[in-house]
Protein backbone atom coordinates (compact mmCIF):
# COMPACT_ATOMS: atom_id res chain seq x y z
CA UNK A 1 0.00 0.00 0.00
CA UNK A 2 1.54 3.11 -1.13
CA UNK A 3 0.62 6.21 0.96
CA UNK A 4 1.20 10.34 -0.12
CA UNK A 5 1.78 12.88 2.27
CA UNK A 6 -0.69 15.80 1.97
CA UNK A 7 1.77 18.07 4.06
CA UNK A 8 5.37 18.26 3.93
CA UNK A 9 5.84 15.56 1.29
CA UNK A 10 8.03 12.62 2.76
CA UNK A 11 9.21 9.03 1.03
CA UNK A 12 6.71 6.48 2.79
CA UNK A 13 7.52 3.62 3.01
CA UNK A 14 5.41 0.18 1.49
CA UNK A 15 3.42 0.11 4.91
CA UNK A 16 3.42 3.39 7.01
CA UNK A 17 3.17 3.35 10.49
CA UNK A 18 -0.59 3.69 11.97
CA UNK A 19 0.22 6.22 14.41
CA UNK A 20 2.83 8.17 16.17
CA UNK A 21 3.41 7.35 19.78
CA UNK A 22 5.58 10.12 21.57
CA UNK A 23 7.10 9.30 25.02
CA UNK A 24 8.00 11.40 28.13
CA UNK A 25 11.16 10.76 29.91
CA UNK A 26 9.34 10.85 32.87
CA UNK A 27 5.32 9.77 33.78
CA UNK A 28 4.27 12.48 36.08
CA UNK A 29 0.47 12.50 36.20
CA UNK A 30 -1.70 9.67 35.15
CA UNK A 31 -2.60 12.07 31.93
CA UNK A 32 -2.48 10.37 27.79
CA UNK A 33 -3.52 12.55 25.54
CA UNK A 34 -4.72 11.45 22.02
CA UNK A 35 -5.05 12.87 18.63
CA UNK A 36 -6.77 10.81 16.64
CA UNK A 37 -8.31 13.16 13.64
CA UNK A 38 -5.16 15.49 12.99
CA UNK A 39 -3.37 12.33 10.17
CA UNK A 40 -2.47 13.64 6.88
CA UNK A 41 -1.63 10.29 4.72
CA UNK A 42 -3.78 9.42 2.10
CA UNK A 43 -3.30 6.20 0.44
CA UNK A 44 -3.33 5.35 -3.24
CA UNK A 45 -5.94 2.76 -2.63
CA UNK A 46 -8.65 5.06 -1.33
CA UNK A 47 -7.50 7.98 -3.94
CA UNK A 48 -7.54 5.95 -6.47
CA UNK A 49 -11.40 5.36 -5.59
CA UNK A 50 -12.63 8.85 -4.52
CA UNK A 51 -14.02 11.86 -6.14
CA UNK A 52 -12.56 14.61 -4.61
CA UNK A 53 -8.84 15.31 -4.15
CA UNK A 54 -6.68 15.16 -1.30
CA UNK A 55 -7.20 18.37 -0.94
CA UNK A 56 -10.68 18.49 -0.83
CA UNK A 57 -10.95 15.59 2.03
CA UNK A 58 -8.19 17.37 4.05
CA UNK A 59 -11.31 19.64 4.87
CA UNK A 60 -12.27 16.69 7.26
CA UNK A 61 -8.77 17.03 9.35
CA UNK A 62 -8.50 17.96 12.68
CA UNK A 63 -5.63 20.21 10.61
CA UNK A 64 -2.03 20.49 13.44
CA UNK A 65 -4.20 19.25 16.50
CA UNK A 66 -1.07 16.69 16.54
CA UNK A 67 1.53 19.58 16.77
CA UNK A 68 -0.76 21.77 18.96
CA UNK A 69 -0.40 19.00 21.77
CA UNK A 70 3.23 17.90 20.41
CA UNK A 71 5.02 19.86 23.73
CA UNK A 72 2.68 17.46 26.22
CA UNK A 73 5.35 14.99 26.55
CA UNK A 74 7.82 17.75 27.43
CA UNK A 75 5.28 17.66 31.04
CA UNK A 76 5.02 14.52 31.18
CA UNK A 77 2.45 13.55 29.45
CA UNK A 78 2.51 10.30 26.76
CA UNK A 79 0.76 11.95 23.07
CA UNK A 80 -0.29 9.04 20.74
CA UNK A 81 -1.84 10.64 17.39
CA UNK A 82 -2.79 8.60 13.81
CA UNK A 83 -1.02 8.96 11.20
CA UNK A 84 -3.72 8.25 8.31
CA UNK A 85 -6.76 10.57 7.56
CA UNK A 86 -10.01 10.17 9.43
CA UNK A 87 -11.53 10.31 5.81
CA UNK A 88 -9.34 6.58 5.42
CA UNK A 89 -10.43 5.26 8.35
CA UNK A 90 -11.79 7.01 11.77
CA UNK A 91 -10.56 5.41 14.78
CA UNK A 92 -13.04 7.46 16.88
CA UNK A 93 -15.80 5.30 15.76
CA UNK A 94 -16.87 1.51 16.17
CA UNK A 95 -14.32 -0.43 14.29
CA UNK A 96 -17.51 -1.89 12.21
CA UNK A 97 -19.95 1.16 12.06
CA UNK A 98 -20.25 1.00 8.20
CA UNK A 99 -22.56 2.23 5.73
CA UNK A 100 -24.08 -0.95 3.24
CA UNK A 101 -24.84 1.82 0.56
CA UNK A 102 -20.83 2.61 0.13
CA UNK A 103 -19.94 -1.24 -0.73
CA UNK A 104 -20.49 -3.67 -3.59
CA UNK A 105 -20.83 -6.92 -1.26
CA UNK A 106 -23.00 -7.31 1.36
CA UNK A 107 -21.03 -6.48 5.09
CA UNK A 108 -20.73 -8.99 7.68
CA UNK A 109 -23.60 -9.54 10.58
CA UNK A 110 -21.45 -7.92 13.47
CA UNK A 111 -21.29 -4.78 11.37
CA UNK A 112 -23.08 -1.71 13.39
CA UNK A 113 -24.86 0.10 10.57
CA UNK A 114 -27.68 1.34 11.57
CA UNK A 115 -26.03 4.58 14.14
CA UNK A 116 -26.49 8.32 13.75
CA UNK A 117 -23.09 8.63 12.77
CA UNK A 118 -23.19 5.93 10.08
CA UNK A 119 -26.66 7.79 8.92
CA UNK A 120 -24.88 11.86 8.73
CA UNK A 121 -22.22 9.54 6.41
CA UNK A 122 -19.74 9.75 9.27
CA UNK A 123 -19.38 6.25 10.32
CA UNK A 124 -15.60 4.69 10.69
CA UNK A 125 -15.17 5.03 6.64
CA UNK A 126 -16.88 8.44 6.05
CA UNK A 127 -18.89 8.92 3.16
CA UNK A 128 -18.99 12.72 2.81
CA UNK A 129 -16.66 15.55 4.23
CA UNK A 130 -17.03 19.75 4.33
CA UNK A 131 -20.91 20.27 2.87
CA UNK A 132 -21.65 16.60 2.42
CA UNK A 133 -19.41 15.86 -0.48
CA UNK A 134 -19.44 12.27 -1.43
CA UNK A 135 -15.52 11.02 -1.42
CA UNK A 136 -16.09 8.12 -3.37
CA UNK A 137 -17.13 8.06 -7.22
CA UNK A 138 -17.35 4.31 -6.67
CA UNK A 139 -18.29 1.74 -4.52
CA UNK A 140 -15.63 0.15 -2.09
CA UNK A 141 -15.54 -3.38 -1.35
CA UNK A 142 -16.03 -4.92 2.20
CA UNK A 143 -12.08 -5.99 2.18
CA UNK A 144 -10.79 -2.24 2.26
CA UNK A 145 -13.03 -1.56 5.04
CA UNK A 146 -11.52 -4.72 6.61
CA UNK A 147 -8.07 -3.82 5.68
CA UNK A 148 -8.39 -0.35 6.54
CA UNK A 149 -9.36 -1.48 10.12
CA UNK A 150 -6.72 -4.28 10.54
CA UNK A 151 -4.23 -1.29 9.55
CA UNK A 152 -4.91 1.93 11.47
CA UNK A 153 -8.02 1.33 13.75
CA UNK A 154 -7.03 -1.66 15.98
CA UNK A 155 -3.08 -1.33 16.39
CA UNK A 156 -4.44 2.24 17.12
CA UNK A 157 -6.66 1.34 19.62
CA UNK A 158 -4.32 -0.85 21.44
CA UNK A 159 -1.66 1.32 21.47
CA UNK A 160 -4.06 3.16 23.13
CA UNK A 161 -5.36 0.81 25.66
CA UNK A 162 -1.72 0.05 26.68
CA UNK A 163 -1.04 3.42 27.58
CA UNK A 164 -3.58 3.62 29.63
CA UNK A 165 -2.58 0.27 31.66
CA UNK A 166 0.72 2.13 31.97
CA UNK A 167 -1.14 5.19 33.42
CA UNK A 168 -3.61 2.92 35.81
CA UNK A 169 -0.54 0.77 36.93
CA UNK A 170 1.62 3.61 37.74
CA UNK A 171 -0.77 6.16 39.42
CA UNK A 172 -3.92 4.27 40.10
CA UNK A 173 -5.72 5.49 37.96
CA UNK A 174 -5.90 7.19 34.29
CA UNK A 175 -6.76 10.01 32.22
CA UNK A 176 -7.45 10.17 28.60
CA UNK A 177 -7.61 13.60 26.73
CA UNK A 178 -8.91 13.31 23.99
CA UNK A 179 -7.99 16.20 21.24
CA UNK A 180 -9.94 17.48 18.16
CA UNK A 181 -10.72 20.67 15.89
CA UNK A 182 -14.37 21.82 15.11
CA UNK A 183 -15.08 24.15 12.10
CA UNK A 184 -16.24 27.34 13.75
CA UNK A 185 -19.65 27.28 11.98
CA UNK A 186 -20.04 24.08 13.84
CA UNK A 187 -19.31 25.61 17.09
CA UNK A 188 -22.53 27.81 17.00
CA UNK A 189 -22.51 31.36 18.53
CA UNK A 190 -25.07 34.33 17.12
CA UNK A 191 -23.35 37.38 16.60
CA UNK A 192 -27.00 38.95 15.79
CA UNK A 193 -27.70 38.04 19.41
CA UNK A 194 -24.58 38.85 20.83
CA UNK A 195 -23.86 35.46 21.93
CA UNK A 196 -19.82 34.41 20.78
CA UNK A 197 -19.13 30.99 19.72
CA UNK A 198 -17.23 28.70 22.27
CA UNK A 199 -13.88 28.85 22.33
CA UNK A 200 -13.26 25.00 23.51
CA UNK A 201 -16.08 22.40 24.01
CA UNK A 202 -15.46 20.14 26.24
CA UNK A 203 -17.27 16.85 26.20
CA UNK A 204 -17.49 14.31 29.03
CA UNK A 205 -20.70 12.80 28.47
CA UNK A 206 -22.96 14.83 30.94
CA UNK A 207 -20.56 13.23 33.67
CA UNK A 208 -20.49 9.97 32.53
CA UNK A 209 -17.57 9.61 31.09
CA UNK A 210 -14.93 11.66 33.30
CA UNK A 211 -15.14 13.13 37.04
CA UNK A 212 -16.40 16.69 37.44
CA UNK A 213 -12.83 17.76 38.64
CA UNK A 214 -10.77 17.20 35.74
CA UNK A 215 -13.74 19.05 33.37
CA UNK A 216 -13.67 21.79 35.62
CA UNK A 217 -9.59 22.02 36.16
CA UNK A 218 -9.49 22.46 32.00
CA UNK A 219 -12.60 24.42 32.16
CA UNK A 220 -10.65 27.08 34.75
CA UNK A 221 -7.68 27.28 33.23
CA UNK A 222 -8.95 27.75 29.98
CA UNK A 223 -11.46 30.50 31.16
CA UNK A 224 -8.49 32.03 33.16
CA UNK A 225 -6.43 32.44 29.48
CA UNK A 226 -9.55 34.61 28.25
CA UNK A 227 -11.12 31.32 26.22
CA UNK A 228 -15.00 30.86 26.01
CA UNK A 229 -15.43 27.28 27.27
CA UNK A 230 -18.81 25.83 26.79
CA UNK A 231 -19.69 21.47 27.80
CA UNK A 232 -21.36 18.86 26.02
CA UNK A 233 -22.90 21.13 23.07
CA UNK A 234 -22.32 20.45 20.43
CA UNK A 235 -19.97 18.05 21.43
CA UNK A 236 -20.33 15.61 24.28
CA UNK A 237 -17.83 12.99 23.24
CA UNK A 238 -17.63 10.13 20.88
CA UNK A 239 -16.57 6.53 20.45
CA UNK A 240 -13.52 7.09 22.64
CA UNK A 241 -14.46 8.88 25.17
CA UNK A 242 -17.67 7.14 26.04
CA UNK A 243 -15.37 3.55 25.10
CA UNK A 244 -12.74 4.78 27.58
CA UNK A 245 -14.72 6.83 29.96
CA UNK A 246 -15.27 4.44 33.49
CA UNK A 247 -15.27 7.04 36.70
CA UNK A 248 -16.62 4.25 38.76
CA UNK A 249 -12.90 2.17 37.96
CA UNK A 250 -10.57 5.21 37.76
CA UNK A 251 -10.95 5.52 34.27
CA UNK A 252 -11.34 9.05 33.04
CA UNK A 253 -12.56 9.86 29.00
CA UNK A 254 -12.33 14.23 28.10
CA UNK A 255 -12.76 15.50 24.88
CA UNK A 256 -11.69 18.51 23.70
CA UNK A 257 -12.38 20.49 20.86
CA UNK A 258 -10.85 23.22 19.52
CA UNK A 259 -12.01 26.09 17.61
CA UNK A 260 -10.32 26.21 14.32
CA UNK A 261 -10.63 30.00 13.87
CA UNK A 262 -8.74 30.18 16.75
CA UNK A 263 -4.91 29.24 14.60
CA UNK A 264 -6.64 27.77 11.36
CA UNK A 265 -7.40 29.56 8.02
CA UNK A 266 -10.36 27.47 7.52
CA UNK A 267 -10.30 27.61 3.56
CA UNK A 268 -6.41 27.48 2.79
CA UNK A 269 -5.61 25.26 6.15
CA UNK A 270 -2.95 27.46 6.91
CA UNK A 271 -1.77 28.49 10.38
CA UNK A 272 -3.20 32.04 11.35
CA UNK A 273 -1.17 34.34 13.43
CA UNK A 274 -2.90 33.27 16.11
CA UNK A 275 -1.43 29.54 16.55
CA UNK A 276 1.71 30.84 18.08
CA UNK A 277 -0.01 32.26 21.10
CA UNK A 278 -2.80 29.10 21.13
CA UNK A 279 0.18 26.63 21.61
CA UNK A 280 2.14 29.11 24.05
CA UNK A 281 -1.62 28.68 26.17
CA UNK A 282 -1.69 25.34 25.77
CA UNK A 283 1.31 24.34 27.24
CA UNK A 284 0.67 26.19 29.75
CA UNK A 285 -2.68 24.05 30.15
CA UNK A 286 -0.21 21.03 29.80
CA UNK A 287 1.89 22.16 32.95
CA UNK A 288 -1.14 22.63 35.00
CA UNK A 289 -2.58 19.47 34.79
CA UNK A 290 0.85 17.31 34.98
CA UNK A 291 1.61 19.16 38.22
CA UNK A 292 -2.17 19.18 39.67
CA UNK A 293 -3.42 17.07 42.57
CA UNK A 294 -4.59 14.37 39.91
CA UNK A 295 -5.64 12.52 43.30
CA UNK A 296 -8.86 14.45 43.87
CA UNK A 297 -10.14 12.95 40.57
CA UNK A 298 -10.86 9.86 42.03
Amino acid sequence: MNVREVIEPVEAPAVAPAFDVRLPEVLTSPFVFASPHSGRLYPDDMMAAAALDAEAIRRSEDAFVDVLAGTAPAHGIPLISVRYARAYIDVNREPYELDPAMFEDALPSFARSRTARVAAGLGSIARVVGEGQEIYARKLLFSDAHNRIEAVHKPYHQALTDLLAQARARFGMSVLVDWHSMPSAAAGGDAAHGRKAPDFVLGDRFGAACSPAVTALVERELEAMGYAVARNAPYAGGYTTEFYGRPAAGAHALQIEMNRALYLNEQTLERRPGFARLGRDLERLYVALSTCNWRKFR
